[in-house]
């Protein structure tokens, strides 16, 4: 800008010194084309100020009928057409003449939407940037839901945008204002609209099984229209600009409960537009009362995915393994997710609850789980150092077993029956009755014990009565007086002997 008296001065040494544009601008100081428009604005017609014709001028009727052909063709790429074509001028230049020729749709005018209490909310996701939790980082994502006439905003930070997490974004604004709106507006979010070809709108089965839970209307944006959703838009950027800008929280939990004390104080006592007397807290006030009531029962939100258990007891989650019992290895497990925890299902039955991880790659384990493995392994260790000393003694129990296997009898219980036969019979008895068990056709413990027991009566040595006692002192500690048998005898006596007698 130039002073009101530059200005006049300009005038002065054209129209009355007779000065050229170049000669005032050269000693004034100031750009030519800066004098040029003083002295138009000064009444002097711009027709007669001596122009030089336009590299661009021969090209100019190609130039426009190709714009016209292709509105949005790039000037890079027509200016590569115009070279070939003998344009001798620079591309920066050309672009700027391009934009002066480019044809321009008309501005479309939009209507300002009102909308009667209660009738319509805005839902969107919005975007903050990457959290790191431990070893994982995640994306923090914002769920939005604005009261189209109120103005009145939730907001409620995830991790994800998993529909699950969706729907706990709906479920929380529903239990904060105690009611739900009649229409949800969405835009194409890929949690609500499955597929859309122009009008056509497929929503995701869940979302619509949700919102007939809920009894309102899930409805799109129309196709470029973006005033239909400006209400939740402008609630994103007040939330960055009021809420996120330079916020400090320590976790998520924490970040939360900022949030909802942000909703329910700085942002609920502005202005609200649709009624400017108003604060958006006495417009919610109003409009609470014209909300769709909830349900009396809650709609279920936990994830339910299938997991596969490999051969290490351990089942992968959103990138997280969590451990399950050691008897259900080589399983199928349904795991069923809230935001704090998960539950591992057999059917209908629990077999591990543990505290959920948003870490990657994180090992959760319950200690009872290790355990129970631990002392599995021990035992299948001393059965084996068993098996591997009775094969050593006895190499003919070898197929005694093998026998066993095709039958389908429980090895386990038979190495321990063997064992104790071997510490009472020795190597070389039972190695005899296994042989002549076998030989019979009755390869089994039982029959080897009572082969030896038929050796023992026959060498007139007592047979072993392997009886297990239980672990009751009371029972370690009785006393058992046996009984005179000659009573017996007397009753042998009182019977008569005649062919009445039964």
């Amino acid at each position: 800008m130039i002073s009101a008296e530059q200005q006049a001065r300009i005038l002065r040494l054209y129209h009355a010194e007779k000065w050229p544009l170049g000669t005032i601008a050269r000693h004034l100081g100031v750009h030519h084309t800066t004098v040029r428009r003083v002295v138009v604005r000064g009444g002097a017609p711009e027709a007669a100020q001596s122009q030089r014709p336009s590299q661009v001028e021969p090209f100019l009727a190609f130039i426009l009928q190709t714009l016209e052909q292709y509105p949005s063709l790039h000037a890079s790429r027509l200016f590569e057409m115009v070279k070939q074509r003998g344009y001798p001028g620079r591309p920066d230049h050309f672009r700027h003449l391009v934009a002066l020729y480019r044809p321009r749709a008309s501005a479309e005018a939009y209507l300002r939407l009102r909308t009667l209490p209660g009738e319509q909310a805005q839902v969107d996701w919005a975007h903050f940037g990457k959290l790191r939790l431990g070893s994982g980082v995640r994306p923090l994502v914002a769920f939005v839901m604005v009261l189209s006439w109120s103005r009145k905003i939730f907001l409620r930070f995830f991790l994800s945008e998993r529909l699950e997490n969706f729907l706990r974004g709906h479920q929380a604004a529903f239990d904060a204002w105690r009611g739900t709106a009649r229409v949800l507006l969405y835009d194409n979010l890929k949690s609500a609209v499955l597929e859309r070809r122009g009008d056509v709108i497929r929503f995701h089965p869940t979302l619509l099984d949700f919102a007939g839970h809920h009894r309102f209307e899930p409805r799109p944006v129309a196709v470029a229209r973006g005033n239909e959703k400006g209400r939740v838009e402008r609630a994103i950027g007040y939330v960055r600009r009021s809420f996120f800008a330079a916020r400090k929280w320590l976790d998520l939990e924490d970040l939360n409960a900022q949030a909802a004390q942000w909703c329910d104080g700085v942002a609920a006592d502005r202005r609200c537009p649709e009624e400017p007397t108003l604060t958006v807290r006495e417009a919610f006030a109003q409009e609470r009362q014209a909300l769709l009531a909830l349900p009396d029962t809650a709609y279920p939100t936990e994830e339910r995915l299938p997991v596969q258990v490999g051969k290490t007891p351990y089942a992968r989650f959103d990138g997280n393994d969590y451990s399950v019992p050691h008897t259900h290895v080589r399983r199928t497990l349904v795991a069923v997710a809230t935001l704090r925890q998960i539950r591992l299902l057999d059917g209908l039955e629990v077999v591990a609850t543990h505290a959920r991880s948003y870490g990657h790659r994180d090992q959760i384990e319950d200690p009872v789980h290790l355990e129970a493995l631990v002392s599995h392994k021990r035992a299948a260790a001393a059965q084996h150092r068993g098996l591997d000393r009775l094969h050593h003694a006895v190499p003919r129990s070898q197929e005694l077993h093998r026998l066993l296997a095709q039958r389908g009898a429980p090895l386990g219980s038979a190495t321990a029956a063997l064992l104790r036969l071997l510490d009472h019979y020795g190597a070389t008895e039972l190695d005899l009755a296994i042989t002549e068990a076998i030989d019979k056709g009755s390869p089994h413990p039982h029959t080897v014990r009572l082969v030896l027991e038929r050796h023992q009566r026959q060498l007139g040595t007592p047979p072993l009565l392997p009886v297990q006692l239980p672990a009751d002192p009371r029972v370690r500690d009785l006393v058992v007086r046996p009984h005179d048998l000659a009573s017996y005898d007397s009753l042998a006596e009182e019977i008569p002997d005649d062919g009445d007698s039964l």
